[in-house]
């Protein structure tokens, strides 16, 4: 199932999305998922919900997230790129919730930064509450589906600060969306992997692979759960390809990964 948020004369809905001949469709409005926002509600009345394409739709952040853990490192060309050894198992680091804007919200540049960077990611989405997995267990069975999400990081109070929770929580740093979905594998099966590319202004910055994780989701999922619990709704970007580098005001910036679609924002200034 693929599914969205977006906003319809109802207010904020969760809708079904379904491949019509190649191409998106918002198909038909779904009850909110537990976690979901209070505003989301069906309540049709006597204004039944029109199918329109998905590129059509003012998508919304397709997910409310009690919390965002993130994974750092996940990809060895990633951390050579930044001068970081690889790690020796998955490197958490947690991301503001208020962070979290939809497809086509602008990301700000903050006065602070002197140097804010991109990082496209693919992000699971948790659907049942988990923690501390055993070892009979199959973390699969807590994913909901997955999206996109674009880390935004203030690169230079990064390496100020000496650990990462203002450079990457800043008002408007995590771009998700536009859909979630389950009918993709990252990198369970042998071989299996999808692409995740970004691009600025039209021109290819990252071209990575989730076969090329270093921890593969299962490992990450049961890292983070025997830490956490893990509830419905929360968000686990999984690492970002290399190629990350600085955006200005003004600069476009499209996340695409493959069997999800593509997450476009605009970059302003504060």
């Amino acid at each position: 199932m693929k599914y969205c948020r977006l906003q319809t004369a109802h207010g904020a809905q969760y809708a079904e999305v379904v491949d019509r001949g190649g191409r998106l469709w918002v198909e038909r409005l779904i009850p909110p998922f537990e976690e979901g926002p209070a505003s989301d509600f069906v309540d049709l009345g006597s204004d039944p919900f029109h199918p329109l394409p998905l590129d059509e739709a003012r998508t919304l952040a397709p997910v409310a997230p009690s919390k965002i853990v993130c994974v750092g490192r996940n990809y060895r060309e990633h951390a050579a790129e930044l001068g970081n050894e690889v790690p020796a198992e998955p490197l958490l680091f947690l991301k503001a919730p208020s962070a979290l804007i939809s497809p086509g919200e602008a990301i700000r540049i903050p006065g602070l930064s002197k140097r804010v960077d991109f990082e496209g990611e693919i992000a699971i989405v948790i659907g049942d509450r988990c923690s501390k997995i055993s070892t009979d267990e199959d973390p699969r069975d807590y994913i909901r589906g997955y999206t996109i999400a674009n880390d935004v990081t203030a690169r230079d109070l990064q390496k100020k600060d000496g650990q990462w929770s203002r450079a990457k929580g800043f008002d408007t740093f995590c771009p998700v969306g536009p859909l979630v979905t389950d009918e993709i594998d990252p990198c369970f099966a042998a071989g299996a992997g999808v692409g995740v590319q970004t691009r600025v202004n039209g021109q290819i910055k990252q071209d990575g692979n989730t076969r090329d994780f270093l921890f593969k989701l299962d490992v990450v999922i049961r890292h983070i759960a025997q830490a956490m619990t893990l509830f419905p709704g929360d968000l686990i970007p999984s690492g970002t390809p290399a190629g990350v580098g600085p955006v200005v005001a003004g600069d476009v910036m499209e996340v695409s990964v493959a069997g999800v679609g593509t997450l476009k924002n605009t970059v302003v200034d504060e």
